[in-house]
């Protein structure tokens, strides 16, 4: 699953992945990828990698670091500042907008894959 994190700075991208991470289970630490560019978390069997593109400035940096091997069928992955890198990214599941609004956030949500539409269906039901 490949979920992608859009938004200004401040808009509460790297606490939104928190939430989840907590709502998986997570009772670790979750440090913000800012600098090592992706953190990962495991969950029994499922991979959970966390990136951060801000500071990619030339998207061919992405043909040095070895991340498409982090994208497989067992992992999730979710991204901040995906524009920095997409043309290199496989077919992105779920993409996911925040902005600032009164008096927070104002979330966008948009499934383009199957899986991604039974996510955001799982969810749909969760929050009622």
């Amino acid at each position: 699953m490949i979920v992608t994190l859009s938004g200004e700075l401040g808009t509460g991208k790297t606490t939104l992945v928190r939430g989840i991470l907590r709502g998986l289970g997570w009772v670790g630490p979750v440090k913000s990828p800012s600098y090592a560019l992706v953190e990962h978390y495991l969950f029994s069997s499922l991979y959970f990698y966390h990136f951060d593109f801000y500071r990619f400035d030339d998207p061919d940096e992405w043909n040095t670091t070895g991340f498409a091997e982090y994208f497989r069928p067992d992992a999730v992955a979710v991204i901040e500042w995906p524009e920095r890198v997409a043309a290199r990214l496989p077919e992105v599941d779920v993409a996911l907008r925040l902005e600032l609004a009164e008096p927070g956030r104002a979330l966008e949500l948009r499934a383009a894959t199957p899986a991604g539409e039974a996510c955001l269906a799982q969810f749909a039901a969760l929050i009622g």
